[in-house]
């Protein structure tokens, strides 16, 4: 079976992993007021609402979720951290890892993530989509395989990824990370793997602190198949698409992967609360396209988009329509309200220093052997 569809994932339990009254990413306490955890279900609520009010939703191939098995999780994840989980998910919740709060029943919701994301490569790989988005939650690029970081619980595309290479027998994936925070989990699942190439742009220091750098370049027999793009803070459309211009679009023909897993965060965009970029709808639109045309020419279009972050309800759902729009080929006809004002905010355009830290990586290319 072949189809041009584009396949999504969503399940109303993912809005009910709990991340508790945190002030922002802060515990509670005196003098600090209890509030609202910045990853919380409103923006991928919103975000599935806007696909459904627009008209968009109706035309794009559910796609059921299903529970990651322990066996797909272990792949990745240590023992001991997957009993942690689910201890405390059978309990009152508590910490999974740094920044990483979880409430009860969490356990079984991160598994359902997970598995969303595998149920919508099945999909890809069974030709009955020809692409997929999956909104899931909790989030999954910063988990490592001994603890969960970062909001993230488990490891959503090192999952995918590796139930690709394991399952599928596929010789070469690549994840493109453009969540504003940089992907140090899935770097970490693939570090010493050729089977895996991983690209992540992100703003430079950011979170992880001291993670992200260029040097970071794979080891072993992966050395060189991890490609960091770290760019300074305030970078916008214009930096963005050089970094696509110049490393990701080139590493990826020379790699030639035969599956593209984007583990796609939207916190990039301006008036996020935890990042101090500039992208909008329109540069995330632009990004797909380059990204969906260079995938045609060399996996067939198999592209599989996994939610990441992204914390300004207004504006997220709007960045998250341009993307499946690009991907499903499907015109709306809504407009974005915010694109005129992020669009003329000033620095939108490639500066010389964002030029400079794009320069760094693209030196990379050099050692990223041909497939």
């Amino acid at each position: 079976m072949n189809s041009d569809k584009t396949g999504f994932v969503w399940h109303e339990i993912y809005m009910w992993h709990n991340t508790g009254n945190y002030a922002g990413v802060m515990p509670y306490g005196n003098p600090v007021q209890p509030g609202t955890h910045v990853e919380n279900p409103e923006t991928k609520r919103r975000f599935r609402n806007l696909l459904e009010v627009s008209g968009l939703l109706k035309q794009l191939q559910p796609i059921a979720a299903r529970e990651a098995t322990e066996e797909e999780i272990l792949r990745f994840h240590t023992p001991e951290y997957l009993e942690k989980i689910k201890t405390l998910s059978a309990t009152c919740g508590g910490d999974a890892g740094v920044f990483t709060p979880m409430g009860s029943g969490s356990y079984e919701i991160a598994r359902l993530s997970a598995g969303g994301v595998l149920a919508a490569l099945d999909a890809i790989m069974a030709g009955e989509v020809k692409n997929a988005y999956a909104l899931v939650r909790p989030p999954g690029h910063h988990a490592l395989a001994h603890e969960g970081m970062g909001f993230c619980l488990f490891g959503n595309a090192v999952i995918a990824g590796k139930h690709a290479l394991a399952h599928y027998g596929l010789d070469r994936i690549a994840t493109v990370d453009w969540d504003v925070h940089h992907g140090n989990g899935t770097q970490s699942g693939f570090y010493d793997d050729p089977r895996a190439l991983t690209i992540s742009l992100h703003q430079d220091c950011c979170f992880p602190p001291d993670s992200g750098y260029t040097h970071e370049n794979g080891e072993g027999e992966g050395e060189g198949f991890n490609i960091n793009i770290p760019l300074p803070a305030g970078s916008g459309v214009g930096a963005y698409g050089a970094a696509f211009d110049r490393v990701v679009i080139p590493a990826l023909k020379t790699y030639q992967p035969q599956l593209i897993i984007v583990p796609s965060g939207f916190d990039a965009g301006a008036y996020d609360p935890l990042g101090r970029m500039q992208m909008h709808s329109g540069g995330y639109r632009s990004l797909t396209k380059k990204l969906m045309a260079l995938a045609d020419d060399i996996c067939g279009g198999r592209i599989l988009m996994c939610h990441e972050g992204g914390y300004n309800g207004d504006t997220l759902p709007f960045m998250g329509l341009a993307v499946l729009e690009e991907l499903s080929g499907i015109s709306t006809g809504v407009d974005d309200p915010f694109m005129e004002i992020m669009a003329g905010l000033g620095g939108q355009q490639l500066l010389p220093h964002q030029s400079e830290a794009i320069a760094s990586a693209e030196a990379l290319l050099k050692k990223l052997p041909n497939a």
